[in-house]
């Protein structure tokens, strides 16, 4: 995952125009283009005639930036259509997503009565906490509407995105993760890909097809503060069997044997000599840019990302791309299958917008396939239909690229997933875990291990950390 600083960058306002709360229509959009300036995002009519109360009218939009900055502009130009069409003004800046402080700015500024009318953020780190805070306006009555248009929206963003069975955010795009092989590499070693790995047997592989002499570098993953280095510990530590939190989301469970496990065959691959070898130089100071620049320098053999690298790869004709293997994610000891449920971005209407009927019409028009086409096709994988009936809407979403498949059935996925020790994916959206993921408390106690610590009293300390961050968010322990 890879965003930019400063948290915040303006785009300037896009267009003459105005918009609200009218269904998008699911217009087919032809073709193999693989270029957004081909795709003419029109603004159904319906849209228009509920925006005509609205013309003249302006507003203010965040967007979580992407990796590709042609996507970025892909965004643009269909916001600039709906704003042109509807005569609104629509002001779009860039959030740096990773900044580490971006709810606490964006919380200020909701409080202050200065926050924008609409943003995109991804559901299961950030909605979670906007709701605890006070800061998000119901939007029921358009996932309602959405519903009745395209479906049902995917699995995973009706646990991050409904709070006592309303919803605070709506579905906007579904955003591939996976895990990526160099199966070129994989096959200097006679070595067949498969499409699930235990973690262990990931280790055993990228060891294999190291080989420092060529730049081929097996492991790429750092464990610095990075919200890839977050998500991969994370991902771990629940194969194991071990969770930051109870299923209800409330009570800190973390300092358990399962935890203590996966840390400790984590640690062992950043300080064991044995697996030099597969570790990039300067992997311990990695950011979130890192992985991915790496990964399309061609000297990694192994990274788990977004779908951001692999789309990259495709867009802009590198090598990499015909010679990657991706899979979904590695099971462990309390696992038969992968954990992995993708994420999404969620629209949110903020409280106290100054035009909040704006921002729910350009909402709608923003999932629908004329407007979704063209920020997909420069970030394939990465941006996906999150509403069911958009998959359909396109031949680009179900065959576009051999990984399509694969990134709509984790989309329908029957939730939860459980472990064999009684845990279930997702758990109940939480302000707490949400909070802990943005303090960097998992890459911390991992740099630990790595300078020293026993795992044992590393995963106490960052326990006790979890603890303090639960009680601040308001779920005493």
């Amino acid at each position: 995952m890879s965003m930019e600083n400063p948290a915040w960058s303006r785009r300037g306002f896009l267009g003459m125009g105005v918009g609200v709360l009218g269904a998008a229509g699911l217009a087919a959009c032809g073709g193999n283009s693989e270029s957004p300036t081909r795709v003419q995002p029109e603004v159904p009519q319906e849209l228009v005639d509920a925006a005509a109360a609205l013309k003249g009218s302006a507003m203010g939009m965040l967007s979580q930036k992407l990796y590709s900055t042609a996507a970025n502009e892909a965004l643009d130009s269909s916001i600039k259509k709906f704003a042109d069409t509807t005569g609104t003004k629509i002001e779009n800046s860039l959030v740096q997503a990773d900044a580490g402080d971006v709810v606490a700015k964006i919380d200020a500024e909701v409080k202050g009565g200065v926050a924008r009318d609409l943003a995109f953020m991804t559901d299961s780190r950030f909605v979670a906490q906007f709701q605890a805070l006070g800061d998000l306006e119901d939007v029921t009555d358009v996932v309602t509407a959405l519903t009745a248009k395209y479906g049902e929206p995917c699995a995973e963003a009706k646990n991050f995105c409904v709070f006592d069975g309303k919803w605070f955010a709506i579905p906007y795009h579904f955003i591939g993760i996976g895990s990526f092989l160099r199966k070129d590499w994989m096959q200097d070693k006679g070595i067949s890909p498969k499409d699930v790995y235990s973690w262990e047997e990931l280790r055993d592989l990228c060891l294999a097809i190291s080989d420092p002499t060529k730049r081929r570098f097996g492991w790429g993953m750092t464990v610095n503060r990075s919200g890839d280095g977050n998500g991969m510990i994370e991902a771990l530590i629940n194969a194991y069997g071990g969770s930051i939190a109870s299923n209800d989301g409330r009570k800190v469970t973390f300092d358990s044997p399962e935890t203590v496990q996966a840390v400790t065959f984590l640690g062992d691959i950043y300080t064991n000599p044995r697996y030099k070898p597969m570790l990039p130089p300067g992997v311990a100071s990695w950011t979130d840019t890192s992985n991915n620049e790496n990964w399309l320098a061609g000297v990694l053999g192994y990274t788990r990302n977004q779908f951001s690298v692999y789309a990259d790869s495709r867009t802009k004709k590198n090598p990499v791309y015909a010679n990657t293997h991706v899979f979904s994610d590695c099971i462990g000891p309390a696992t038969n299958n992968p954990l992995l449920l993708g994420q999404s971005q969620g629209f949110v209407v903020f409280k106290g917008a100054k035009n909040p009927a704006l921002a729910k019409l350009l909402a709608q028009y923003l999932v629908s396939a004329p407007a979704l086409l063209g920020v997909a096709k420069e970030a394939p994988g990465l941006v996906m239909p999150a509403w069911e009936k958009v998959w359909d809407a396109d031949p680009f979403f179900t065959s576009g690229d051999p990984a399509f498949p694969m990134l709509r059935r984790i989309t329908q996925l029957s939730l939860p997933l459980s472990t064999k020790n009684g845990l279930a994916f997702p758990q109940k959206a939480s302000a707490g875990q949400q909070a802990v993921g943005a303090a960097y408390v998992l890459t911390d106690m991992m740099q630990q291990v790595v300078q020293g610590t026993a795992p044992a009293q590393a995963v106490t300390t960052a326990h006790a950390k979890m603890v303090q961050i639960f009680n601040q968010q308001g779920l005493p322990q």
